[in-house]
């Protein structure tokens, strides 16, 4: 399978020629800052899978769980792109709304449930997390 995407104003555009790890959910206040609304869809890829052409800054953020959080975003039109956690090396939490083609993005959990807004409605089939779900 192959993604690609770009930010907003399009200086940085990114192909991924592998398989999504998963795609989560994200209510953190974090996530809920970094994206303006009311939480962050992300799809785990393996960070080597990323072909780029442009270049983003990085703002690191310490975590509630205690993880550096990599925030990976434009420095053009500030569009985020992808985190990667000091927690789980060598994967890429790619913002899914950047992506080309958003038909195949479908939530396999929620994370960090407990800063979900009260007027978000979470699909009570999939498995939800009040925070990082239990290693392992």
């Amino acid at each position: 399978m192959t993604m690609s995407g770009q930010c907003l104003c399009g200086q940085y555009r990114y192909s991924i020629a592998a398989e999504p790890m998963m795609t989560a959910v994200c209510h953190c206040k974090s996530c809920q800052r970094q994206s303006g609304s009311a939480f962050s869809t992300n799809i785990g890829v393996p960070e080597a899978a990323i072909e780029s052409d442009g270049e983003l800054k990085v703002f690191d953020e310490t975590a509630e769980s205690g993880n550096i959080v990599h925030r990976h975003f434009c420095g053009a039109c500030g569009s985020p792109l992808y985190s990667t956690l000091s927690a789980m090396p060598g994967l890429a939490f790619l913002k899914a709304g950047t992506l080309d083609d958003t038909a195949a993005v479908a939530p396999q959990t929620h994370v960090w449930c407990k800063s979900a807004q009260n007027w978000v409605e979470i699909d009570e089939n999939l498995p939800r997390f009040d925070a990082n779900p239990p290693a392992g």
